[in-house]
């Protein structure tokens, strides 16, 4: 079977790469990381250090055209949930742009303007994109739709909790698959949306769920991308987006779903180092109780910049971490040595410790060692882990998009 070529935006460390081309039927021919706030980007010394540097860039998006980025089958991109607001160009008043630097737009653009478009898009979210903005639930995500559906794409989401489907880490994401009018995906979608959401597509036969409720439909159609930023949910209402739904052609099907399951199950315990831990990664006695404030529940009077006071409160949190569970998300701050609300800790035969980058990585499903370099340090390694994704979900996607 011929491979399906892929061009992967910002890529990170390559989390999509890993969870395709384990499935044999992809090949990544073109890859672009840039970190915009660092002098030395880290995360694309390591992506040419695993992967080589041929068909990689390090430039800003903004700065490449689209004709530079080959013809390619798929699409993907792990980008940052931003304001998608749009209006007029200046330049063109029945044009459209985004607002300035928000990488949505970058997506659109290399959509829009690659003539031989891709036949698959696979996104991947924080699962706050289905309820942003806060004073207009539901658009930047409206917004997407419309943008995908005028360029000739059916879209399905899917918010996913990886723990809910055997992996070691609860990681909660929204994953969003777009099909072009010319695959036959995109026809089976036109004979029965539901069916293909609920019963046989993609989504479904990665991640099977049941007890649809919430169902709720409505239509994009006939309202330009303008009066989508505008004045979508502007009513400030709940988001009409549920954790499953489908567009195409404009109609947008929508519900809320629960995960069918009954395979093998990881935890936290299944990924952790049989050897020696270095010393570091043990939490000093002399920090104990701080860790223990730190995870413990409290309230804490706050002031907003307009000086009004409130009290803000935590809840207590297991410490330390349970070994017979997945774990919690690994976050950006995960790394270092001062005590920490969120950073993982363990109880071992030699004493409390943090996770070491190799569990993190474990617990995203890449292979051990893979942001180990020369120069990139423990605390950078377990931030680039922060960021990742569970590559056995996109590896899952990818073997049922085929």
């Amino acid at each position: 079977m011929k491979k399906l070529k892929v061009v992967e935006l910002f890529a990170g460390v390559g989390g999509f790469r890993i969870g395709l081309e384990k499935t044999s039927k992809f090949e990544v021919i073109w890859s672009n990381q840039w970190e915009p706030s660092t002098v030395k980007q880290h995360a694309s010394l390591v992506y040419e250090s695993v992967f080589g540097s041929e068909g990689h860039t390090n430039m800003d998006i903004h700065n490449i055209k689209t004709s530079d980025i080959p013809d390619h089958d798929v699409l993907v991109g792990g980008f940052p949930c931003q304001d998608y607001s749009v209006a007029t160009s200046l330049k063109n008043s029945k044009g459209l742009e985004g607002k300035k630097g928000v990488l949505w737009w970058q997506i659109n653009r290399i959509i829009e303007e690659k003539a031989n478009k891709p036949n698959f898009i696979i996104l991947e979210n924080v699962d706050r994109l289905l309820k942003s903005p806060t004073n207009q639930r539901g658009r930047d995500f409206a917004v997407m739709l419309k943008c995908l559906s005028l360029q000739g794409y059916s879209v399905e989401w899917r918010v996913i909790n990886s723990a809910e489907y055997g992996f070691p880490q609860k990681r909660k994401r929204v994953f969003i698959l777009g099909y072009h009018k010319n695959t036959s995906h995109y026809k089976s979608i036109q004979k029965n949306p539901l069916v293909w959401a609920q019963e046989k597509g993609t989504m479904f036969s990665g991640f099977p769920i049941q007890n649809f409720t919430n169902e709720t439909s409505f239509s994009l159609k006939g309202i330009d991308l303008i009066n989508i930023s505008k004045s979508f949910n502007s009513e400030k209402k709940l988001s009409p987006f549920k954790d499953t739904g489908i567009m195409i052609d404009g109609e947008v099907y929508t519900f809320s779903s629960t995960p069918i399951y009954n395979g093998p199950i990881s935890v936290l315990k299944d990924v952790l180092l049989s050897e020696k831990v270095d010393k570091d990664f043990y939490i000093n006695k002399n920090n104990l109780d701080l860790w223990k404030y730190h995870k413990g529940s409290k309230t804490i009077k706050r002031k907003t910049k307009q000086g009004h006071e409130y009290n803000f409160s935590e809840g207590k949190m297991v410490f330390p971490d349970n070994l017979e569970k997945p774990s919690r998300t690994i976050i950006t701050g995960e790394g270092g040595k001062s005590p920490s609300r969120f950073k993982h800790v363990i109880q071992t035969k030699s004493g409390l410790r943090r996770l070491t980058p190799v569990e993190l990585e474990r617990l995203n499903g890449f292979p051990d060692n893979h942001t180990k370099m020369e120069g990139i340090t423990d605390t950078k390694r377990s931030f680039f882990m922060g960021n990742a994704l569970v590559t056995g979900v996109v590896e899952k996607i990818g073997d049922n998009l085929i």
